[in-house]
Order: C-alpha cells, then sequence, then structure tokens
C-alpha cells in the first residue's frame, strides 16, 4: 500500500489576467499563493496574459514563483494601454472646457468609452478569451490537474474559469478580490448603464452557480456575495481568506530609515503607498492639512505628505491645492515593492484611506496589511467597518471618519507636537502573524482540499448510484 507521505501533491490552475511580471497591489495575492502553495503540497499552474494592457510592471516580483511553475501565457487583443489612456479623462480636458476643440475631443472620448463599456461585457479583458481559452484547454489536456481557482478583476477571469470547468468537470474556486457591483461603481471610465449592468448581473450569476467555493477578502465582502449567490441560486461554500503580507519582503530596516525616525529636527512624514483614486480619496486629508496650514501654519511647515504610486488627475488637482500652504507635499509615481517597502518603513505614519461613499466599509485596501508589516504607527482615515475592526488594536493606530475634517486635523496635529517633542513610536507586541502570506496560502490550501475531497466524493457517489439505480446526488456547491 502507497504511503500516505508519497502521494504526490495535487495540482491548481489559477486563472489570472494579472501575474507578474505586472505590477500593482492586485498582483501579490495570486503571486504569494503561488509561492507558498508547495508547502501544502499544492502545485500551480497559471494561465494569464503575455501582453497586459496594464500601467504597472515590476519585474522584480517575479523572484516570487517558484522554479516548478507551469506558466501558460496568452495574448490579448485588446489595445495597448497607452491608448486606452488616451480615450481616458483627464485633468487637461476640465481645464480646458472652453475650447471647441477639447469640446470635441471629449465628446469623441466619450463616445469611443460608452460604446466600449457597452459591447466588451463585463471588461475589456473579455478580449483575451479565445486565446486563453485555447491555452488553458491545452494546458489542462497536457497536465492533470484538481481544481481551477479564477481571481478578478477583471472579472471576464470568472467567465474563462467557469468555461474551463464546464468543459474539463473540474472543481471552480472564484476569488474575489474586489466585489464585482462594488469595482463596476467606482472604477475610472467604467460608466455602465442599465443594459450593461442587467448582462453583467446575469454573467455574475452564471458564474457563481457554477462555482464549487467562492473567496473574498473581508468579512463583510463575503456576506454581501454570498447574499448575492443565494438569490440567484448558487448552493456554493462562501468564505473569505485576507490579502496580507510577506515577511520574506521585510529584511532588517536600512540605516537611511533607522536615522529618519531618530532623528525629531525632521518633518513629520505621512506618507500614502498605493493607487490614489477615488475610492480613496486624499480629499479628506488635504482639506485637514488646509485648516491646520491657515490656523497653525508654523506647524503645518513641519508637516510632509509623501506619496508613491499611481494617481488619477481628479487626485493630482485635489493635492495642488496645498502648493499655496507651507506643507511639504512629496510626489513619487509608481515604485517597484521593495522601494515601496522601504518608504513605508521610513515614515513617521502610514495613511490608509477609504472614501466614504455606499459599500466601502467592506472594503480592507490590500496595502493594509504591508503596512501592518512596516509596523509604522496607521493614520487610516475611513468609514467604520471590516478595516477598522482588524487595525483598532495595533499599536500607533489612529481612526478617523472621513467627513470629520476637525477631527482629523485635531488628531494629525497631536502627532506632529508628538514628533516635534522627541516622542517615537516604539516597538510594542504586533499580533499579525494570521496575516502572513504563509499561513493564508495554508488556508487556501484546506479549502482547496475540502473542494476537491467534496467533489471526489460525489463522483464516487455517482458512480455508485448508477450502479444501483438509486438518485443522483447533487453535485457540491455547484448548482444544476
Amino acid at each position: 500500500m502507497t504511503s500516505l507521505s508519497h502521494v504526490p501533491p495535487r495540482r491548481v490552475l489559477f486563472v489570472s489576467y494579472l501575474f507578474p511580471p505586472t505590477g500593482g497591489v492586485g498582483v501579490h495575492r495570486v503571486s504569494k499563493f503561488v509561492k507558498y502553495l508547495p508547502e501544502s503540497d499544492w502545485n500551480s499552474s497559471v494561465l494569464t496574459v503575455s501582453n497586459a494592457s496594464v500601467p504597472l510592471h515590476d519585474a522584480s516580483l517575479v523572484r516570487d514563483i517558484p522554479a516548478g511553475t507551469l506558466i501558460r501565457r496568452a495574448k490579448t487583443y485588446e489595445p495597448g494601454y497607452a491608448l486606452k489612456a488616451a480615450v481616458s479623462g483627464s485633468k487637461q480636458d476640465a481645464r480646458q472646457k472652453n475650447h471647441l476643440k477639447d469640446k470635441l475631443i471629449r465628446v469623441v472620448k466619450n463616445g469611443v468609452r460608452q460604446v466600449a463599456n457597452t459591447l466588451l461585457q463585463p471588461d475589456a479583458q473579455i478580449l483575451w478569451h479565445p486565446n486563453a481559452y485555447r491555452e488553458g484547454m491545452k494546458l489542462l489536456a497536457d497536465t492533470p490537474h484538481d481544481a481551477i481557482v479564477a481571481t478578478g478583476p477583471p472579472f471576464s477571469s470568472f467567465l474563462l474559469g467557469a468555461k474551463l470547468s464546464r468543459k474539463t468537470g473540474l472543481p471552480l474556486i472564484l476569488d474575489y478580490r474586489d466585489e464585482w457591483d462594488i469595482s463596476n461603481e467606482y472604477w475610472e471610465n467604467k460608466g455602465h448603464g442599465r443594459f450593461a449592468n442587467l448582462i453583467q448581473t446575469r454573467q455574475q450569476a452564471s458564474v457563481v452557480r457554477r462555482a464549487n467555493l467562492i473567496l473574498a477578502t473581508t468579512p463583510s465582502s463575503a456576506a454581501a456575495i454570498e447574499e448575492f449567490a443565494r438569490r440567484h441560486g448558487s448552493r456554493a461554500k462562501v468564505s473569505y481568506v485576507y490579502n496580507g503580507f510577506d515577511s520574506d519582503d521585510y529584511p532588517p530596516i536600512s540605516k537611511q530609515s533607522q536615522h529618519r525616525l531618530s532623528a525629531p529636527d525632521e518633518k513629520f512624514r505621512l506618507a500614502f503607498i498605493g493607487t490614489l483614486w477615488n475610492l480613496n480619496s486624499i480629499e479628506p486629508v488635504v482639506n485637514a492639512l488646509l485648516k491646520i496650514s491657515r490656523e497653525q501654519p508654523i506647524l503645518a511647515g513641519s508637516i510632509e505628505l509623501f506619496l508613491a504610486g499611481r494617481r488619477t488627475p481628479d487626485q493630482d488637482a485635489i493635492l495642488d491645492r496645498l502648493e499655496q500652504t507651507p506643507v511639504t507635499v512629496v510626489r513619487y509615481p509608481f515604485v517597484s515593492h521593495d522601494e515601496a517597502i522601504e518608504m513605508m518603513r521610513s515614515a513617521d505614519a502610514l495613511l490608509m484611506l477609504n472614501s466614504q461613499l455606499p459599500k466601502t466599509q467592506r472594503i480592507i485596501n490590500a496595502k493594509t496589511f504591508e503596512y501592518m508589516a512596516a509596523q509604522r504607527p496607521m493614520f487610516v482615515v475611513a468609514p467604520r467597518g471590516d478595516v477598522w475592526d482588524i487595525v483598532s488594536d495595533l499599536p500607533g493606530t489612529t481612526l478617523c471618519w472621513p467627513n470629520d475634517i476637525d477631527d482629523i486635523a485635531e488628531k494629525l496635529l497631536l502627532l506632529v507636537e508628538l514628533h516635534r517633542c522627541g516622542e517615537h513610536f516604539s516597538g510594542a507586541v504586533w499580533d499579525i502573524a494570521r496575516f502572513e502570506r504563509r499561513e493564508l496560502t495554508r488556508q487556501l490550501a484546506r479549502f482547496l482540499d475540502e473542494t476537491v475531497e467534496a467533489d471526489l466524493l460525489f463522483r464516487g457517489c455517482l458512480q455508485g448510484n448508477r450502479l444501483t439505480s438509486m438518485p443522483l446526488l447533487e453535485r457540491p456547491g455547484q448548482s444544476p
């Protein structure tokens, strides 16, 4: 009899449009799962795009991918990101609205976006499907797999994963890095009408009915997705696996950062590392800094607002309001993951933002967990919700409502005064081990084991029922 220790590892196929060397925070979830799953006797294959139409690239992330990972890259027919950006809205559009030529250009851009948003459902990445499906089927035919995990956004990856699952009979796991409806409501240049929303509701209903397991990234998000799934006839199990941080990414703190944090004569650095857009607007903090500048200009002069990452034109325009104030504003573009970590660790406080908008209380930005690993005080400006629940007990955390500008200004001034007095945050006990990527991947592996075992049990019962003419059992998770 074969010993359990010699049972070969299982294999999962990740269907993920975003994958290294594509950059940005959305890449880390799958790449870290792929990195650590072998420790739980799961090997990974990845179906991804060869010519991703994205704004960010970070080649350093490739180092996380184990040598034995099977990667299939399929070409997409999307236009390049530069062309996408050319037809998007811009700050220049808004400033030149009185010129006839610019008005005509805006009309043409809006028309192109509207046509694209209507025809390409659920997103432009649907143009990846023809080649991706062929590559996925070749991979599944060449190498035995036990499960498929489709991760989104883009949510067209869910449609692709469901199609591969139907064709092969493999159990399907949907990994919602963001909620479908929240993404549609707030993403740049979406502008979906009733027709598109109707189509996408049907698309989402179809994939959740196909799924054996649905994962979200927060408890509240899982509850909202489960409500949608049950309403549309899905029997899939619904749970969540948080985003997290990889301790391997945090070497000993550099001498430069140590010097900054031990020098009270340095300006108080409030740092935001990541993408700024309408879902995590900088506006409440800017309004608080304007208030401080008017009422206490000397203290305002000791504040440095440090930003690194992609920013929408609207967010840059909001930051421009600080140009005539004593506050120092430092803006960096997107930086590599290694550089971002160094910037986090040199901050006196790290700024975490969620806008006061419907449903945002269910969001925990993936960057929040990397802030934890940097072990710097967090200045949180967000509606009360899941993010408050996981950070409120961490050392040095300050919590503010986005709509309470006076409170934001008051609490920020308190931190500045403590900094000026030479009182610095010290390394207290950080209870964050449950957010380690290694531990979170173990959770995923347990979900995968349970899903595959339930599917195998169903297949065995199905075969037995055929032999005994007993009524067929329903497939676990999936609807008929």
